[in-house]
């Protein structure tokens, strides 16, 4: 098998996408596609399905996607032997994670994992979506909720609450809601229903009856700065509103908390670099429950 062939499809397999693969490799898009049809009748196994959406990987190709990153590696830390006394990781770890988490807690704390690993690049995805790790659209993933499916290894990183919120221009001049529905003459704030990314997440019910939002929003930062501007009343994480002075938790019967979960796909377990960002993310929420979110 040839090693420069193998680099070619594992590119294949991280991007998901044949033409977002083959411009990261400097190559036309059909010269890919023809060595990598090469290589699959070199190994008499079909490693890819092709689709419009993008790459699947099938069974096979998963199996030699673990293989080919073991051999990845070691290789990298052969390197590292003789080209250096110094054996820090390096490369690319895509971090994919809410919005929520990703841009207000894990963003402003990144600086002191770069400044110790100058060799190491961050791709941090914060957005409203779930992440195929077996696609490889990340490296690392934070869920809300313990990933289900999967030969993934996950760990559970924290609890977090959230409450009902309003602002107090809001209050000032639409007056305080009923702790129950329903909330006539109030304007409710929540998710765009169609464009959950998570079961868990759907909790609208439970506060609002059937009640609907009348402003949906799918990031939970936009949904903080709407109520924050008076828009309505909306459920919002605790540890993010509670550095907001101009929000007020409102008194309701409902409590609710979920979980924050980090995992990775096992084949990825060997990596040094993402061992490195996987622990570092471990540590700085260790550390800080009890302010942030709760244990």
């Amino acid at each position: 098998m040839n090693w420069e062939d193998g680099k070619l499809f594992l590119a294949v397999a991280r991007e998901g996408k044949m033409l977002t693969a083959a411009r990261k490799l400097g190559l036309n898009q059909a010269t890919l596609s023809r060595r990598l049809s090469a290589f699959e009748a070199e190994l008499q196994a079909t490693l890819l399905v092709r689709g419009p959406s993008g790459c699947v990987l099938t069974d096979d190709g998963e199996a030699l996607v673990t293989k080919l990153e073991r051999a990845e590696s070691a290789m990298l830390e052969g390197q590292a032997l003789f080209n250096s006394t110094d054996t820090r990781p390096s490369g690319v770890v895509r971090i994919g994670a809410p919005d929520g988490f990703g841009v207000s807690y894990l963003t402003p704390r990144l600086s002191p994992l770069l400044d110790r690993y100058p060799d190491l690049r961050i791709e941090l995805v914060a957005i409203p979506r779930s992440f195929s790790l077996s696609q490889r659209e990340a490296d690392l993933a934070i869920m809300v909720g313990r990933p289900e499916k999967g030969r993934l290894i996950a760990r559970k990183l924290t609890s977090y609450s959230l409450g009902l919120y309003a602002s107090k221009r809001y209050l000032e001049h639409h007056g305080v809601p009923p702790s129950e529905p329903p909330f006539t003459g109030h304007r409710v704030i929540g998710y765009v229903e169609d464009l959950l990314f998570s079961p868990s997440l759907d909790y609208a019910s439970d506060y609002f009856g059937g009640t609907r939002a009348q402003l949906g929003i799918s990031s939970a930062i936009a949904q903080m700065e709407a109520v924050k501007a008076g828009a309505g009343i909306g459920v919002l994480h605790d540890y993010l509103a509670v550095h907001e002075p101009e929000l007020v938790r409102l008194a309701s019967p409902v409590e609710t908390r979920r979980e924050y979960w980090l995992a990775y796909h096992e084949s990825q377990k060997e990596l040094r670099r993402l061992k490195v960002v996987s622990d570092y993310i471990t540590g700085l929420v260790t550390r800080d429950k009890g302010w942030i979110v709760d244990a």
